[in-house]
């Protein structure tokens, strides 16, 4: 049975004066959500999202994919429940990228620009696609992706979970197997770190790896928080599904209704 031994680093960096990311970490589950940086609440909107989409997947269901775009369209209502309820909140917003496995496959889940990566055999892999103006430019051949690292708009998402409009989340079962491992992060590390060096630092323990990586973004200068879980994709017996919660997740004015969450699946 396929499940995640992982372990993650989050870290508000030299810039923020708080932290916006939200992490989970678990033995079926990996996610990450960046509250949109310059909006109201952004550390509310991630955290919300890191909340609904632990607490949809913990509860039983019988499909990945639909699990997981319920995950993002209850975030999505739950932002919009916040605004109402806290106008100064009106606009927060949050990336959402997530892993869940079933046991059997592993399924993504990607709004935004947060990524998931997967390191098989010494290749690193990008499993998500960014919703980002520069993404548009490099796949339309106008700039190489070199050029988007410092594009004066790559900060510019073009997707995100708002409460506002509906989020339309890339959802696919991905090839991931025993033996790979996987990163989900924030954009805090990839935007200053290159692929290469993300190759170079996942080659340690999950624990040491999470470290690097969070390290070697703050040392090129990281302008965001950073919040990198590494996992191992193993073959194992079931578990108990618990996991850690890292950055905002433990927000304390989550907006959330926890019985919102809490419904059956399957």
């Amino acid at each position: 049975m396929l499940r995640f031994r992982s372990a993650g680093r989050s870290d508000v960096g030299p810039v923020r004066d708080g932290n916006e990311d939200a992490g989970f970490a678990g033995p079926y589950l990996q996610v990450v959500a960046d509250g949109v940086g310059g909006e109201a609440a952004g550390e509310v909107a991630s955290a919300t999202a890191a909340y609904v989409t632990c607490a949809l997947t913990m509860a039983p269901y019988t499909d990945l994919l639909s699990v997981l775009a319920e995950a993002v369209a209850l975030s999505h209502e739950q932002l919009a429940l916040g605004s109402d309820l806290a106008p100064a909140r009106a606009g927060m917003a949050t990336t959402l990228t997530a892993l869940l496995t079933d046991g059997s496959q592993v399924a993504l889940a990607h709004v935004g620009d947060s990524r998931a990566y997967r390191l098989r055999d010494g290749a690193l892999v990008q499993l998500s696609r960014d919703h980002t103006f520069v993404q548009t430019l490099v796949d339309g051949g106008v700039i190489t992706p070199s050029e988007a690292r410092t594009h004066p708009r790559r900060n510019v998402v073009l997707q995100a979970v708002d409460g506002v409009r509906p989020a339309h989340p890339d959802l696919t079962i991905v090839d991931v197997r025993p033996g790979d491992r996987v990163l989900v992060c924030s954009d805090g590390l990839t935007d200053v770190v290159e692929d290469d060096a993300i190759r170079s630092c996942l080659a340690d323990d999950p624990l040491i790896a999470a470290g690097r990586l969070v390290d070697a973004a703050l040392a090129a200068g990281a302008r965001d928080n950073v919040t990198c879980l590494v996992a191992d994709v193993v073959d194992g017996p079931r578990v108990q599904p618990d996991g850690t919660h890292l950055g905002a997740f433990r927000d304390p004015y989550l907006v959330v209704d926890p019985a919102a969450v809490h419904q059956p699946h399957g």
